[in-house]
Parts: C-alpha cells; sequence; structure tokens
C-alpha cells in the first residue's frame, strides 16, 4: 500500500539560500512515515505501551529538486520489506509541480524495553505493513 501525507513549507525551515534547508527532509520523511502508520490503522502508541519500539536504523536520501517557502509537498510512503524485527520503506517527496525534492530509502528495526531487536508482536501486524 502507497500512502501520501501532504504540508506546506513553512518559513523557518528555510536556510540562508531560501529554499528548504536539507536537515528539514529528514522531518518531512518522518512526518510521512508517522501519517502512513495512522493510515493503515497501525496503533504505535499501543506498541509503545507493550514495551516495544520502531527506530530508524539507515536513511538513503537523495537530493533533487529545491522546496521552497509555500510550497505544497507530497510524501509518498511505501513498504518494500518487512521481516521479522525490522523493514524498510521507500518515500518520495514531490513538490505541487511534480518535481522529485528528495527520495529515500528507510531502514527500521523494533526493539524491546530494554534495546535490545524484537520480534514484532503479530497483534501490530496490520494489512498495508507488508508490501
Amino acid at each position: 500500500m502507497k500512502h501520501t501525507a501532504k504540508l506546506v513549507v513553512r518559513s523557518y525551515e528555510l536556510d540562508s539560500y531560501n529554499h528548504v534547508n536539507n536537515a528539514n527532509y529528514l522531518n518531512y520523511l518522518e512526518y510521512g512515515r508517522m501519517e502512513f502508520l495512522r493510515a493503515i490503522g497501525f496503533d504505535y502508541e499501543a506498541l509503545v505501551e507493550a514495551g516495544y519500539y520502531l527506530y530508524v536504523t539507515r536513511i538513503d536520501i537523495r537530493y533533487k529538486a529545491s522546496a521552497r517557502l509555500f510550497d505544497e509537498l507530497s510524501i509518498e510512503v511505501e513498504p518494500v520489506k518487512l521481516g521479522k524485527v525490522s523493514g524498510a520503506f521507500r518515500q518520495v517527496i514531490r513538490n505541487q509541480r511534480g518535481e522529485i525534492c528528495a527520495e529515500a530509502d528507510v531502514s527500521w528495526g523494533c526493539v524491546d524495553h530494554s534495546g535490545r531487536p524484537a520480534k514484532i508482536p503479530d497483534a501490530f501486524l496490520v494489512d498495508g505493513l507488508r508490501p
């Protein structure tokens, strides 16, 4: 399942060149992933209450075009891998003109309350999380 979240670029996200600072794309990607999880009915709060956490373990990001003030960005999220304790998403950020601003492959892992890798509890494996 592919999901698209939208947001509008805010002034405090710009750098001295008047375009979005590269570091802000990581926040945009995070926002898109959390909106994806909400859209598929993944209960992240219950996962945390059960003593499990999803950590980003790697982000491979490629910047393609600048985003500017008031651009409406679409953040596409698609699961591409799901293992017992980890997975991966492919994400694309586009502006309202359809230009790709950034592409990213994001790997994540599940850990338990002690920080050790842990199998994702079956109760949290909802449809849409699998590629």
